[in-house]
């Protein structure tokens, strides 16, 4: 399977010790660095993920970032033995004092090893979409369609999820990554890379807790609606609130519990 290898382990139960293959979810580094007029470069930070859609993460990490407002900003990209390497335009915002990573980026942190995060809180500044309604049935759609196509974490329990849907329901695009941000960003990477942005028009769900940094990426993409199957922060709750994102959580088979933009949610 794809994003997975095999690893040994025993099996101790009740009935004795069995040692058997298990598949196990990727996490590998991958180094991300920015060109200047072809000259000068500057390391971004290493963060830790599952190989594939290399291309989308580095691109969605870069408009997270603030460092690219469109695909335009980007001259080129090569991604290669786990380095990734963008040539910027001079459109790019980049500033080395603030977009630089002092430490590696986790699989479970999408904003560890940034200096500040104030650059961060400040790049949602687009208007979210207010047309977008959905109801109970959709997200039930949604979460079901979700986990049938969560292959990799079928076959090993360790990878997360981000997906986007139509307003009925309909899955367009999933991705997985050992880190919610990384899976998070491939996605908002290959709306990037054909684009697509802002998603106006899109419910975007994740299949763990809803952080502060996923909230960010989802506004910065433009998606009205992100659905958790986990809890939220109160950060990422504030954040919401603040800039108009529908944000619900704890989603369930015909529950939901919404924490910003109710009106979306129909009864």
């Amino acid at each position: 399977m794809e994003g997975s290898h095999e690893r040994d382990s025993a099996r101790i139960n009740d009935s004795g010790i069995e040692r058997v293959p298990d598949s196990i979810v990727i996490e590998r580094a991958l180094e991300i660095s920015v060109e200047i007029d072809d000259s000068d470069t500057y390391p971004l930070g290493v963060t830790m993920r599952t190989p594939g859609s290399d291309t989308e993460l580095v691109l969605g990490f870069l408009l997270s970032e603030g460092i690219i407002q469109n695909i335009h900003d980007v001259k080129g990209l090569s991604v290669g033995d786990d380095k990734g390497v963008v040539s910027l335009a001079q459109s790019s915002t980049f500033d080395p004092d603030v977009h630089s990573r002092m430490s590696t980026i986790s699989s479970s942190c999408g904003v560890c090893g940034r200096i500040s995060v104030d650059g961060m809180l400040n790049n949602p500044d687009s208007a979210i979409c207010d047309d977008l309604k959905i109801n109970l049935d959709t997200v039930n759609a949604c979460i079901i369609s979700m986990k049938q196509h969560q292959t990799l974490f079928k076959f090993t329990g360790g990878s997360h999820a981000t997906a986007s849907f139509t307003p009925e329901g309909d899955l367009e695009r999933i991705y997985e990554d050992i880190g919610r941000h990384n899976s998070m960003d491939k996605l908002v990477g290959s709306y990037l890379s054909d684009c697509n942005l802002p998603i106006t028009d899109r419910i975007v769900v994740v299949s763990g807790r809803a952080s502060f940094d996923l909230v960010q990426k989802a506004l910065v993409a433009g998606f009205p609606i992100m659905v958790s199957i986990g809890a939220p922060s109160t950060m990422a709750i504030d954040m919401a609130n603040e800039h108009g994102l529908t944000l619900a959580c704890f989603a369930k088979s015909r529950s939901i519990s919404v924490f910003s933009g109710t009106s979306r949610i129909e009864i």
